[in-house]
């Protein structure tokens, strides 16, 4: 059994494109600028987006983090994210989820220009990455790919079932791990809560990747030897006997699946610092199209 180090993955990733930011440093070039709007007081979201800030400052990047209170209305929002997709300075940014109530996410998600959504979440270009066309891949699929060709785990005619099917994880990922090329090319069972004998699907699995937010949910007895196993699930567990109050778990009983596993991703430490590394990727991507358009 071999882990999925997606800590020691991620920071490869980021020595290597701060290495790319020192050489745009040094021929006076423009380094990337990723902004990042918050709205409200969120504990979650104001810990994600202050890693996502200081991982900028690590590889030299500009960032930008635009707080709005949690009354914000829906037009104020749409006014902040107008004047970012209009600010040739900024090359991409992002909005932090979950929003307050009287916001609607998915018009505010269309409202991000698609050259700037280093989320990956705009249609245009969820629809480039169905239709295998050159754009920005969510940063959470994106970071599971690059963990599979980086461990050079084998996926051309692999059966791989993927748990949960959010716009976010589980669908891209779908999409991604049936496409052609390396990581791809497999045979893809995308299952969800109302999906039946779920077990029996996953037995047959060479490749799980699970993205339900149910701890604990995939147990030894429901995979094969050898399965690889990647495990999106991320749930604080509250646990009065540890200092914090809680713990933090995956969707996966780790300490029993890894022994039947030949690759198992970590919970944490395993596809969480993925994804950052790979939204600061999609942002040196918008800085170079954005100067290939100049």
């Amino acid at each position: 059994m071999e882990i999925l180090d997606g800590k020691k993955v991620s920071n490869d990733i980021k020595n290597e494109i701060a290495a790319e930011v020192s050489k745009m440093k040094e021929n006076g070039e423009k380094v990337p600028h990723l902004a990042a709007i918050i709205v409200g007081n969120d504990g979650a979201s104001l810990t994600y987006v202050g890693s996502k800030v200081r991982a900028c400052e690590r590889i030299g990047f500009e960032s930008t983090l635009v707080k709005m209170p949690s009354t914000t209305s829906e037009q104020e929002l749409l006014k902040k994210i107008h004047e970012l997709n209009t600010n040739d300075d900024i090359d991409g940014f992002i909005v932090q989820l979950p929003l307050p109530e009287q916001i609607d996410t998915q018009e505010v998600l269309m409202a991000v220009h698609p050259d700037k959504d280093v989320d990956g979440f705009h249609p245009t270009n969820f629809g480039k990455m169905a239709l295998d066309m050159s754009t920005f891949i969510p940063a959470t699929p994106f970071g599971i790919l690059e963990l599979l060709e980086r461990y050079g785990v084998e996926t051309q005619g692999k059966h791989t079932v993927v748990i949960g099917r959010s716009h976010i994880v589980g669908r891209p990922m779908s999409i991604l791990m049936g496409r052609k090329g390396f990581p791809g090319n497999s045979t893809v069972t995308l299952t969800h809560s109302r999906t039946k004998n779920i077990s029996q699907i996953t037995t047959q699995a060479d490749i799980i990747i699970s993205a339900l937010g149910v701890p604990g949910f995939l147990k030894a007895e429901m995979v094969k030897d050898d399965v690889v196993v990647i495990d999106v699930g991320i749930t604080r567990v509250a646990d009065e006997s540890r200092e914090r109050g809680y713990y933090i778990t995956g969707d996966v009983d780790f300490k029993n699946v890894s022994k039947k596993a030949s690759y198992i991703t970590p919970v944490p430490g395993g596809v969480g610092p993925m994804t950052i590394a790979m939204l600061l990727k999609n942002t040196l991507l918008a800085r170079e199209r954005h100067r290939t358009r100049k």
